[in-house]
C-alpha cells in the first residue's frame, strides 16, 4: 500500500529544473539598470482640465532637474478606453537606489507637497506599478508629434513571462516598420505578470492600416497563435499626450 500510495503521490508532482537567475535577469537589460513607474490617476471629471495645468506647472521641473536621478517618459489623458484618466511614465536610471533618492528628495520639496495636496482634491482613485523593460525593445526617447499612443496591457499567466519574452524577441522586429514601437515593460511590484506594450500611430487609421498589414508578413499568424493562450485578459488605451510630455 505504501508503494502504491506513493505512486499516486507522484502523478501530481511536478519537476522543477534548477534556475540559475530570476526571470527579470534574464528578459531587462541588465547594463543599463534602468526602473519604470507608471502611474494611473482616475481623475474627477470636472478637474480633469485643472488637473492637467497643474501637472505641466510641477512635473516638467523634476524632470528637468539634475537633481532628481528621474526622466518623464511620457505623460498622457486617456482618449478612448477608461475615461477621465491619467497615466504618467517616469524612469529611474539607477534602479531602486534612484527610486528612493527621489522619493526622500521630494519630501523635502514643498513645491511638490504642495502639488499632491491639491492633486489630493481632484482624483477619485489612483494606482502604480514598478517596471523593468524588456531587453529586446528600444528604450523609450522623446518624439515629436501629434501622435497618439496605444498602451496595450496584458495580465499573463502565472509562470509564462519567460514564454511571452521569447516570442516577442522575435515578433518586434515585424512591429518596427512605421516606428510605432515605443516601449516594452514588464511588472515588478504592483499587479504581478502584467505586461505594457507602448506604440505610436498618427491616428487611428495609421494605426488600423499598420496593424492590417502586418498579417501579411510571414510568421506574425505564428506569434499570435502562440502568445493568446499565455493571456488571462488584456486592455487597451487609446491616450493623447499633454503639453508635458517628452512623448508627443
Amino acid at each position: 500500500c505504501a508503494v502504491l500510495d506513493s505512486w499516486f503521490k507522484s502523478l501530481f508532482v511536478r519537476k522543477v529544473d534548477p534556475r540559475k537567475d530570476a526571470h527579470s535577469n534574464l528578459l531587462t537589460k541588465n547594463e543599463e539598470n534602468n526602473l519604470y513607474k507608471i502611474q494611473f490617476h482616475n481623475v474627477k471629471p470636472e478637474c480633469l482640465d485643472a488637473y492637467n495645468k497643474l501637472c505641466e506647472d510641477v512635473l516638467p521641473s523634476i524632470h528637468a532637474d539634475k537633481y532628481y536621478p528621474c526622466e518623464l517618459v511620457g505623460t498622457w489623458n486617456t482618449w478612448y478606453g477608461e475615461q477621465d484618466q491619467a497615466v504618467h511614465l517616469w524612469r529611474y536610471r539607477g534602479g531602486y537606489p534612484a527610486l528612493t533618492e527621489v522619493m526622500n528628495k521630494l519630501r523635502q520639496n514643498k513645491e511638490f507637497t504642495a502639488y499632491r495636496k491639491e492633486r489630493g482634491k481632484m482624483l477619485l482613485s489612483r494606482r502604480n506599478q514598478l517596471l523593468l523593460e524588456f531587453s529586446f525593445w528600444n528604450e523609450p526617447v522623446p518624439r515629436e508629434g501629434p501622435n497618439i499612443y496605444e498602451l496595450r496591457s496584458y495580465q499573463l499567466r502565472p509562470g509564462t513571462m519567460i514564454e511571452w519574452g521569447n516570442y516577442w524577441a522575435r515578433a518586434i522586429g515585424y512591429r518596427q516598420h512605421n516606428r510605432e514601437a515605443v516601449g516594452g515593460f514588464f511588472s515588478q511590484i504592483g499587479n504581478l505578470y502584467m505586461v505594457h506594450h507602448l506604440w505610436a500611430y498618427k491616428d487611428l487609421q495609421s494605426r488600423e492600416n499598420t496593424r492590417n498589414a502586418i498579417w501579411q508578413q510571414e510568421g506574425w499568424h505564428e506569434v499570435v497563435y502562440y502568445t493568446v493562450p499565455l493571456i488571462q485578459y488584456m486592455d487597451s488605451r487609446i491616450m493623447i499626450p499633454t503639453k508635458a510630455s517628452p512623448l508627443q
